[in-house]
């Protein structure tokens, strides 16, 4: 496995003093409970448990969802599989599985999911094509990888993972990420095998209105309807009973992405980040408001150089640098703390720790 060291500044800056200062700006207050559905400040995370959990999780499968565009059908089914994305990475670390083992377990499964975009719930491009991007990062070594531009792998983020563990770099993107794929052993499939019909007609939709509008005709409901699911993502953060962090990140990009475009996810600092000294981040939403402003990594190090929660940090990061509607993100702190902010209508999420808190849900 690839190993690399923290660097100079970090080593400057100890765990302890970290978690000591984290303490000292109220992270240890009492949880809030959050229920679903629930009038929520935004200024506030969604989630803070206890420091000290012996383990922590949270997920999500993208922000940016609106109500209109999630059926009274559809809400039961979403629900379900964030509960059963969140038992299973639970176990892993109920059962003393390293972190980065349950982030990837967690992603591996919401891929499969065709209600995610992500794996085989991915959107399609301006060609009618799936480009998936995905990567992960274990906190204790600020070891990484990351992928963009596959188009026939089943788990991105285990390919991400074999890159992280198995080659002397970081980033690998389209056929050459494919090819290093076949060496390490992870699965591919057709293109397809990423088909999803509702993904589909999204990007019909929104074709279909861009094309009227270059007429001069108002874009329909249609359009209006498939532009709802533009962005989209899933994500995992975890802290282990060993006392370290990973994040994991995969997603299918913008619907009618064009040009090879490429999001925060497999951007290390933007999209997705982990370190010990802090925390780790997942995000989601509109990816280059978060490569604007490296928001993962942004928000570890508030913590580690300005002293602040990881509440405070979080809610700083989506409530005031990043403008209204642009996403959220999940996160679990070196001391087993989780906050859960995103500043559009819904997000898809879910956390758990070992003191018995779990939450499951969409909705501000």
């Amino acid at each position: 496995m690839k190993h690399v060291a923290h660097p100079p500044s970090r080593a400057s800056f100890p765990v302890v003093a970290v978690l000591a200062g984290l303490l000292a700006t109220g992270c240890g207050a009492p949880p809030q409970s959050a229920s679903d559905g629930d009038a929520v400040d935004p200024g506030r995370a969604k989630i803070a448990t206890a420091p000290h959990a012996d383990w922590a999780l949270a997920i999500h499968g993208g922000a940016g969802v609106v109500r209109s565009s999630v059926s009274p059908e559809e809400e039961p089914a979403y629900r379900a599989s964030l509960e059963a994305a969140l038992d299973l990475g639970s176990g892993i670390l109920a059962d003393g599985g390293t972190a980065l083992d349950a982030v990837e377990a967690v992603i591996r499964t919401l891929e499969d999911d065709p209600l995610f975009n992500a794996g085989r719930g991915a959107v399609f491009t301006n060609e009618g094509t799936n480009e998936l991007d995905a990567a992960i990062m274990d906190g204790s070594t600020l070891a990484c990888g990351a992928v963009t531009g596959v188009k026939t792998v089943r788990h991105p983020i285990t390919l991400a993972r074999r890159v992280m563990e198995r080659s002397p770099h970081i980033f690998f993107s389209g056929a050459g990420a494919e090819a290093f794929a076949d060496e390490a052993g992870v699965e591919r499939v057709a293109p397809e095998y990423f088909f999803v019909q509702k993904r589909y007609d999204q990007w019909r939709a929104v074709v279909e209105g861009e094309a009227a509008e270059a007429q001069g005709e108002p874009a329909d409901d249609a359009e209006a309807q498939g532009g709802e699911d533009k962005h989209g993502t899933v994500g995992a953060v975890a802290r282990d009973t060993h006392g370290n962090v990973a994040a994991a990140t995969s997603t299918g990009g913008l619907t009618n992405k064009r040009w090879g475009r490429i999001g925060d996810v497999p951007v290390i600092g933007a999209g997705t980040y982990a370190s010990n000294a802090s925390a780790a981040v997942s995000c989601t939403g509109i990816g280059e408001r978060f490569i604007e402003h490296t928001v993962a990594r942004d928000v570890t190090a508030r913590m580690e150089y300005g002293g602040e929660s990881l509440q405070e940090a979080a809610k700083a990061e989506i409530h005031e640098v990043l403008e209204p509607e642009s996403g959220g993100l999940i996160a679990v702190g070196a001391d087993g703390s989780i906050a859960i902010e995103f500043n559009t209508e819904g997000m898809f999420h879910g956390s758990g720790d070992s003191t018995g808190q779990r939450s499951v849900g969409i909705w501000q």
